[in-house]
């Protein structure tokens, strides 16, 4: 049957009808699609077909879709609407139609659109009128907000799940290097001493503060758009506090024209990963630094690299790479939306059929990014060596010079700042480092300068010396650690 398919699409010269069989959508006959009733008299001409139907990615969200309409068929049983024999009819119906769709056994249909009306054909042919009964009281509108709903609730717990996993790699990190010395940037330039532990726990508070936005996006998403009908709710006696409380929402969504109408969970979805994203980036930027043969911080596992094709040298740090173009398409993704939704008018228009699969590669490219830092975290080697090496170079004690000078010879800050710049043109000038100048070098740019002051220049001193509530000295990063495996117990 697929031969004979692809025979005929590509005999028929039609491109359309061609790239809809290579993504993998069966085509059916071009018959009138009965779902939409009487109106129609004729069936679709093939390109109407093929930008109408959202079949072919919509099937994502098909154990969603089958789970609404349980509910549903359940509330219309509770208040009577539908008899107890019916609504168990299309029970097993459905769960027989979800099984088939797990068993790659379900035969998608264009002519059919969408996941919603291919569920319910497929219902009819197994149990009947009853399945005819099913859409009482609801909507394609409200039933595809719900479903979608589902998904984006599914993809925040599964974010939610992932974020934890990182951070709880990058916790071990920063334990394991609490009191390593590394050098601190800014400018990509050596600024002042830190520690590991606390550039670790730097990613820990971005990645605290995404799923914070995950856990508050889901809480202000979960409301239930289902009985909110086409628009305007239905005069069924429908109870939806009922299929909220089933499908898992707080509550019902409090007005039918914005419940049908809003994606604002898809916007905030798309906007809290494109943040985490962005983090993601930042991070696996460091990453490739870090791992370069002029830096040699960290040492990324094999698993996590690639060769080269000619240069046998070369352990590329592909993984980070690709998380880094990632945020491209999230970025792209939450654009494309946001240019969907910004001119339509109050309720549902066809535009927002162009919802879905922006969140659907975004949602796939920030679980994959996700996965992939956490194994890069948790495989990495830091290079303790070198990244003590790196701590002690372009005169990175210079603050804690300036900083004894106010402390203890009562100098202001900006008179230091210029005593301090005045020794470092001489360090660099003698091609050496600030706490190889001798004492009487020292007193040349001030006579009141004391051995006193090497005991500040050492990059350990400096780093044990901040202990500033959220600073590097290793006592504050370890009761950081324990903060936060406080926060995620």
């Amino acid at each position: 049957n697929c031969a004979q398919a692809q025979g005929h699409v590509e005999g028929s010269g039609n491109r359309v009808l061609h790239l809809l069989f290579l993504k993998g959508v069966r085509m059916t006959d071009k018959s009138a699609n009965t779902m939409w009733g009487g109106r129609f008299a004729a069936g679709p001409d093939a390109i109407m077909e093929a930008i109408n139907a959202s079949i072919g990615f919509d099937q994502r969200m098909a154990s969603q879709d089958i789970a609404g309409s349980r509910a549903h068929a359940a509330m219309l049983g509770a208040t009577g609407i539908l008899d107890d024999k019916d609504v168990e009819t299309i029970r097993e119906g459905l769960l027989t139609v979800l099984s088939e769709i797990e068993g790659d056994t379900f035969a998608f249909s264009t002519a059919l659109e969408d996941i919603h009306m291919n569920v319910e054909a497929r219902l009819k042919a197994l149990i009947g009128e009853p399945a005819g009964r099913l859409h009482t009281g609801r909507s394609r509108n409200d039933q595809v907000a719900t479903d979608f709903k589902l998904w984006v609730r599914d993809q925040l717990d599964a974010a939610d799940g992932a974020l934890l996993s990182l951070i709880a790699a990058l916790l071990d990190q920063a334990e394991a290097g609490a009191d390593w010395v590394m050098p601190g940037f800014t400018h990509l330039q050596t600024a002042q001493p830190v520690t590991w532990g606390h550039h670790m726990m730097a990613y820990v508070e971005m990645f605290g503060r995404d799923l914070s936005r995950v856990r508050d996006a889901r809480a202000r998403m979960n409301e239930c758009p289902l009985g909110a009908a086409a628009l305007a709710g239905t005069s069924f006696p429908i109870d939806r506090e009922m299929t909220a409380q089933a499908l898992g929402f707080d509550r019902p969504a409090a007005n039918s024209l914005d419940a049908v109408s809003d994606r604002d969970f898809a916007l905030e979805f798309l906007g809290t990963a494109s943040i985490c994203a962005m983090h993601l980036s930042r991070f696996a930027e460091e990453l490739v630094i870090w791992s370069s043969a002029q830096f040699r911080f960290v040492i990324l596992s094999d698993r996590f690299s690639t060769g080269s094709s000619i240069m046998p040298q070369k352990k590329n740090p592909d993984a980070a790479e690709l998380i880094r173009a990632k945020v491209g398409r999230i970025f792209g993704a939450q654009t494309a939306l946001m240019m969907v939704m910004k001119g339509l008018p109050l309720t549902y228009s066809k535009d927002m059929q162009e919802d879905k699969e922006q969140v659907f590669d975004a949602a796939d490219n920030w679980m994959l990014a996700l996965a992939a830092m956490d194994g890069m975290v948790r495989d990495m080697t830091a290079n303790r060596d070198a990244l003590a090496a790196a701590a002690g170079s372009g005169f990175s004690t210079a603050t804690d010079l300036a900083d004894w000078l106010v402390r203890v010879l009562g100098l202001p800050f900006r008179d230091a700042h210029h005593v301090t710049g005045t020794l470092v043109a001489l360090a660099e000038a003698e091609g050496c480092d600030l706490p190889d100048l001798t004492l009487d070098q020292m007193k040349t740019a001030h006579g009141g300068i004391t051995d006193g002051v090497y005991d500040v220049l050492t990059v350990q001193n400096s780093v044990a010396s901040r202990m500033s509530y959220g600073g590097t000295a290793p006592a504050q990063v370890r009761a950081q650690i324990a903060r936060w495996k406080e926060i995620l117990s």
